[in-house]
């Protein structure tokens, strides 16, 4: 029930047979691109190809949200919703090992060839729920890339994101941390007329959610209450710029942006936007107000369980 893919293992034990989700047939161009051509061809072949999920599944961008966290060649991780991998070499890359966890086989298949030139990794198809009590060992580090906001898709429960991260936590070493990348529903390309990045339509984040289901994405303050409500007693919050999807730079509580500098805000490539307003000009005034933070398009979460 294992396939080897290069150097990658693919498990299909928990697998039901069916991808539960999924951008459509253009996934069946993805597969065949990292098929033919190596990832140094990647960036002539989106330019050439003009596609939303081309660009966003094979940017080398991507890779950046983590690039710079203190993840080292000792760490064991592992990947919830793994994708199609455009995390996963640059965590083979920096850790011992990564096992990868996603619905998708198709999208398994892609990273597993798109990646296949390392030997530390390992991707098992199926629901997280389903899988999670079989993990064999306790990691370093966990990462949940894009996926938090699904939680009520993996998880049976009437708290679902709150059950999504106290499982997790069982699943951590003592010092082990858990690295969340999300959307800010507040962020200010909401606010200056970006539809909602997963269910489309504007202000739908703003507006609370009403009447939406299976996807929620959460405020500064609210996401720090979730995280400690589920047992980590320690968080750090980082700000992805323009956003997490495509990171050119992470600001912290340490080091935040200076006015002048937030001009990268035109990189809505998705869905049609409406310009409300010059967000260059906007952030500015938010930074002065030191309100920096709270309009974050993206957070990238640090949560620790131990010291």
């Amino acid at each position: 029930m294992t396939e080897q893919i290069g150097n990658v293992t693919v498990n299909y034990e928990y697998y039901e047979g069916q991808d539960f989700y999924s951008d459509g047939d253009v996934e069946d161009e993805i597969l065949d691109i990292v098929k033919t051509y190596p990832a140094n061809e990647f960036n002539r072949i989106i330019a050439d190809r003009k596609s939303w999920p081309v660009l966003y599944h094979l940017s080398d961008i991507r890779g950046n949200i983590l690039q710079s966290m203190p993840i080292d060649k000792d760490d064991e991780v592992l990947e919830i919703g793994a994708g199609c991998g455009a995390i996963t070499g640059t965590l083979a890359r920096k850790a011992k090992n990564v096992t990868c966890i996603d619905l998708s086989k198709r999208r398994s298949l892609i990273n597993a060839y798109r990646n296949r030139q390392y030997n530390n990794i390992e991707i098992m198809v199926g629901n997280f729920q389903v899988i999670e009590p079989n993990l064999p060992q306790k990691y370093d580090c966990i990462t949940l890339i894009g996926v938090l906001e699904y939680g009520a898709l993996y998880i049976k429960s009437n708290e679902p994101y709150l059950e999504f991260l106290s499982i997790i936590k069982k699943h951590l070493k003592p010092n082990g941390r858990v690295y969340i990348a999300i959307e800010n529903k507040f962020g200010m390309k909401y606010w200056a007329g970006c539809q909602e990045d997963h269910i489309g339509g504007v202000f739908k984040g703003i507006e609370g959610y009403n009447d939406v289901e299976g996807v929620y994405t959460f405020g500064r303050k609210e996401l720090e209450k979730l995280i400690k409500k589920a047992g980590y007693i320690e968080q750090k919050f980082y700000y992805p710029y323009p956003d997490y999807k495509f990171p050119m730079v992470i600001y912290s509580d340490d080091f935040l942006p200076e006015k002048g500098t937030l001009n990268k805000n035109n990189l809505n490539f998705d869905r049609q936007k409406i310009y409300m307003f010059d967000e260059s000009k906007v952030f500015d005034q938010v930074i002065d107000e030191g309100m920096f933070p709270f309009f974050s398009n993206s957070f990238l979460v640090e949560a620790k369980c131990g010291e």
